[in-house]
């Protein structure tokens, strides 16, 4: 996931919740998460494994309704000669 770079990085720690924002009502929760993916990876399949995912991840563990989850691509990473092939499409960053 995508969130530039924040304090927490500074001093050597993992924010594990940067690049995930959610707007919890009575009614909905919309979900907006930023990604950085691999070059050559399917975009629009990336995003819908995504989207179903976090919908049912949310769903289940909190029991509320998700009406929207927003995927934004923030960028794309080129791939390296000594990147093993098995690595994940999208990077969590």
């Amino acid at each position: 996931m995508s969130g530039g770079l924040g304090i927490t990085e500074v001093f050597g720690k993992k924010n594990m919740a940067k690049g995930i924002k959610a707007d919890v009502t009575e009614k909905e929760t919309k979900i907006y998460v930023n990604i950085i993916v691999e070059y050559g990876v399917r975009i629009p399949d990336i995003a819908y494994e995504i989207q179903n995912r976090v919908k049912k991840a949310v769903e289940s563990m909190t029991g509320l309704k998700v009406s929207e989850v927003n995927i934004h691509v923030q960028g794309v990473n080129v791939i390296s000669k000594e990147k093993a092939p098995e690595e994940s499409d999208v990077d969590i960053i």
